[in-house]
Order: C-alpha cells, then sequence, then structure tokens
C-alpha cells in the first residue's frame, strides 16, 4: 500500500487567494446592486475585502520569503509582490475613485504572478530543501 505525501503548497494558496480577491474586487462594482437579492451582501463588506488581502499578504510573505532565505535567493518574485501591495495600497489610499477599481485587482493579479514567478524558480533551482 502506498502512502501518498500530500505537500502544502503556499504559492499555489496564494494565486488561488490573489486571483479570487482580484475577481472580487473588479466585479463588486458591478454587482454590488444585485448581491442582496441573492443572499450574498455580505462580499461588500469592507471586513471581507481587508480580510482578503491579509491572507494574500500573509501568504505572500510567507511563500515567497521561505523561499527566498532557503532555495533560488532571487529578489525578483519579493519585488513583484510589493509592486502589487503597492498597487492595492495606492488604488485604496489615493482618494482617487476612478483608480480604485482598476488598481485593486491589477494589484491582485500582479500577487498572483509574484507567486506563479516564485513557483517557477522553485522547480528550476537545483537545490530542492524541504520547508
Amino acid at each position: 500500500m502506498k502512502l501518498r505525501s500530500y505537500k502544502i503548497n503556499l504559492d499555489r494558496i496564494g494565486i488561488t487567494a490573489s486571483t479570487l480577491c482580484a475577481i472580487h474586487c473588479a466585479a463588486l462594482p458591478f454587482l454590488i446592486t444585485v448581491l442582496p437579492m441573492w443572499g450574498i451582501g455580505f462580499l461588500a463588506n469592507e471586513a471581507v475585502e481587508v480580510t482578503m488581502i491579509a491572507v494574500s499578504l500573509i501568504l505572500g510573505i510567507w511563500s515567497l520569503s521561505g523561499a527566498y532565505r532557503k532555495q533560488h535567493h532571487r529578489i525578483a518574485p519579493l519585488v513583484v509582490l510589493v509592486l502589487g501591495f503597492a498597487c492595492i495600497a495606492f488604488g485604496h489610499l489615493s482618494g482617487v475613485e476612478l483608480l480604485e477599481p482598476i488598481m485593486i485587482p491589477l494589484g491582485g493579479f500582479t500577487i498572483a504572478i509574484a507567486h506563479f514567478i516564485n513557483l517557477r524558480m522553485l522547480k528550476s533551482c537545483p537545490i530542492n530543501h524541504q520547508f
């Protein structure tokens, strides 16, 4: 009988979380009027958005910093991660309402790209450490 070992891949979870966050932020302005009719008005709550951003931030820092320190030692995924969160912060804090629905989803997809870059670097890394 074979025992399967399942390793949690933080980059895949991060890609999923960041993409869902970006889709949520992009679709919310269009769906905000019909969400209560569907019984999912809670998605328009600011706490949901803050939670999604916090989860993406924690996953991003945990995954990318661990891979940087223990495996590939390349800073590119971390730079892309910071750019993604900078887009989100700019979208929220700029005060320009026209930029918010553009910058926040762009930031979410940028964070997903950072995880994708990290995943590719880990697969091409000759050192195969477990962390």
